[in-house]
C-alpha cells in the first residue's frame, strides 16, 4: 500500500487535463499514463486493493513517486502521452502499436514536393502534426485536394517534361508538372502556400488570396478565376484553424525541460515558467514584464506588462511590486507555475523570494545573471553554471531573454505614449484629456501636425481658436 506522503500528494492534484508519470524509489520512470481529470485518474489506482490484474497491483506496489504535466484539453495529453512513451519506454506501458500513433503531414523535399499522410516520422521533408482528430484531418485534405492540384504519383520528375497528363490533371486534381504544363515556379508557390494552411497561417493565406482575387477581378478581368479564390478563402475559414495540437519547432523542448528540472532538482517538471524582468529610463516610465513558455514554447496570450509608479528607478521594489501583482492583484487567479525565473542576479532573487514569502505563496524560483550566465538558486551560496551546450541552460536563456525583450518593448511603448502626450499637453488649452483625444483621432503627433484646421475644430470640445494654436505651435515645432 502507498504510504501516506504519497496519498497525501496525490489528494492535492489538480482536477485538470494531463499527463501523470510514475516514478519508483530509484527515480525510474515506471509508468505514464494521461487523464482528463488527473486526481480523479491517480487516486483510481489506490482506492482498492483487489486490482484486476497481477501488473497493475505490482504497479502500485512500487510507485514510489508521482509527477505531472497539466495541459490544456485531453487531446493534447493524449499527444504527450505517447510521445514520453516512446522516448522513455516506462516498464509498464505497453508499447505503443503503430495503429495507435498519430498521423502527420509530410511535404516531401522533391523538386515538384508532394504532400502525404504519414505515421512514421522518417525521411527528409517537413513534418506537420501531429493530429489528434482524424476527422478534421480528412476535412483538411479534402480543401487540400480540391483547392492545391499538387501531384500524386511518386516518380522522379525531370526533364523532358513530355510524359502523358493522368486522369487527376484531367479532373483537376493536377498542375501535371510530368507533362511540362506547370512551371516549378508556380507549383512551389502553391506548395508554399498549401504549407501555410497546415501549419494554421490561414489569416495569411487569405490576405495573400484576397490581393489576387482583387487582381484578377479588377486588373485582368479574369472572373472565373476570381471566383474560384473567393470559393478558397471560404473554404479556409469554413475549415478553420486545423493546426495539430502538439506541433514541435525544430528543437523538442521537452528534454531541455527534463535537463532544466534535474539541474534545479525541481519537484515537477516545469510545464509552465513564467519569466520576469524590469525596464525604466533614468527611473521613469518604469514597466515590469511577464512572459510565460508552456511546455517550453511562449505564450503570448499570457503575456502581461505592469506599469509600476512609486519607485524611482529603484528595480528592486518595482520587482516586488510585481510580484505582489502577480500573485494577489488581477493575475492571483492565473495558474500556478512550476517555476519563475528572474532576470537579474542574487539581489534580484532575494526580494522576489521575499514578496513571494510575505504572500505565502511557494513557488520554485530562480534567477539568471547575463555575461556570466550564472543561475542563481534559494538556499544556495554558490551561484550555479552550467555548460553553454546544457539544455537546461538554453531553456532558461530562452526565457529570460524574452522576458527582457518584452519589457524593454512595454517601456519604450509607454514612454512613447507619455511623450506624444506631452508634446501636445505643452500648448495652452490642450490638458491630458485632449491629448489623448487627438492621439486617439489621428494616431500621432506629426498626423495632427498634419491635419487641417477644419480636421481639427470638428473634434469635440476644440472650436477653430484652439485649433489654430495647435496648428500653429506644432509648426513652430517643425514636427
Amino acid at each position: 500500500m502507498a504510504d501516506e506522503a504519497l496519498m497525501k500528494h496525490v489528494r492535492s492534484l489538480p482536477e485538470r487535463p494531463g499527463v501523470y508519470i510514475m516514478r519508483d524509489r530509484d527515480g525510474n520512470v515506471i509508468y505514464v499514463g494521461k487523464a482528463k481529470a488527473l486526481r480523479r485518474r491517480v487516486m483510481s489506482y489506490f482506492r482498492h486493493g483487489n486490482f484486476a490484474s497481477p501488473r497493475l497491483r505490482k504497479l502500485v506496489e512500487t510507485v514510489h513517486d508521482i509527477s505531472v504535466m497539466r495541459t490544456a484539453t485531453e487531446a493534447e495529453a493524449l499527444i504527450l502521452e505517447a510521445r514520453l512513451i516512446r522516448q522513455l519506454k516506462p516498464f509498464f506501458n505497453v508499447e505503443l502499436k503503430m495503429s495507435e500513433r498519430y498521423p502527420y503531414i509530410r511535404v516531401t523535399q522533391e523538386r515538384f514536393p508532394r504532400v502525404m499522410v504519414t505515421r512514421v516520422r522518417k525521411g527528409e521533408g517537413l513534418f506537420i502534426g501531429p493530429y489528434v482528430k482524424v476527422r478534421e484531418l480528412r476535412e483538411l485534405l479534402r480543401l487540400l485536394d480540391r483547392f492545391f492540384p499538387l501531384r500524386k504519383c511518386s516518380f522522379p520528375i525531370e526533364p523532358p517534361y513530355d510524359r502523358r497528363p493522368c486522369i487527376y490533371h484531367a479532373i483537376g486534381k493536377c498542375l501535371a508538372p510530368c507533362a511540362g504544363l506547370c512551371d516549378e515556379g508556380t507549383y512551389r508557390r502553391m506548395v508554399a502556400e498549401a504549407v501555410m494552411l497546415l501549419q494554421g497561417r490561414g489569416a495569411d493565406l487569405v490576405e495573400r488570396l484576397k490581393r489576387r482575387m482583387e487582381d484578377a477581378a479588377y486588373n485582368r478581368l479574369a472572373f472565373e478565376e476570381a471566383a474560384h479564390i473567393r470559393d478558397m478563402i471560404r473554404a479556409i475559414w469554413r475549415v478553420g484553424r486545423q493546426a495539430p495540437m502538439a506541433q514541435v519547432g525544430d528543437e523538442d523542448p521537452l528534454p531541455m525541460l527534463w535537463a532544466l528540472q534535474e539541474r534545479l532538482k525541481l519537484p515537477q517538471l516545469p510545464w509552465r515558467i513564467e519569466g520576469y524582468d524590469i525596464s525604466h529610463h533614468l527611473g521613469s516610465d518604469t514597466v515590469g514584464s511577464r512572459v510565460v513558455f508552456e511546455q517550453g514554447r511562449p505564450n503570448k496570450a499570457l503575456y502581461r506588462r505592469y506599469n509600476i509608479e512609486g519607485t524611482l528607478g529603484d528595480d528592486f521594489r518595482a520587482l516586488e511590486q510585481v510580484m505582489r501583482r502577480r500573485f494577489t492583484g488581477s493575475g492571483s487567479g492565473d495558474l500556478m507555475p512550476n517555476l519563475i525565473l528572474i532576470d537579474g542576479g542574487r539581489v534580484q532573487l532575494e526580494f522576489a523570494l521575499r514578496a513571494l514569502d510575505d504572500m505565502g505563496v511557494n513557488v520554485p524560483m530562480a534567477s539568471l545573471a547575463k555575461g556570466e550566465e550564472e543561475i542563481y538558486l534559494p538556499g544556495r551560496v554558490d551561484p550555479l553554471r552550467l555548460d553553454r551546450s546544457d539544455g537546461a541552460l538554453r531553456m532558461l536563456q530562452m526565457v529570460r531573454d524574452e522576458a527582457h525583450r518584452f519589457a524593454v518593448s512595454s517601456h519604450r511603448d509607454r514612454r512613447g505614449r507619455r511623450m506624444r502626450r506631452t508634446r501636445l499637453e505643452d500648448i495652452p488649452g490642450v490638458g491630458k484629456a485632449k491629448a489623448s483625444q487627438l492621439l486617439s483621432r489621428f494616431g500621432s503627433v506629426r498626423n495632427v501636425a498634419s491635419a487641417s484646421l477644419d480636421e481639427l475644430a470638428s473634434m469635440r470640445g476644440i472650436g477653430e481658436r484652439l485649433a489654430k494654436r495647435i496648428s500653429d505651435h506644432l509648426k513652430e515645432e517643425d514636427i
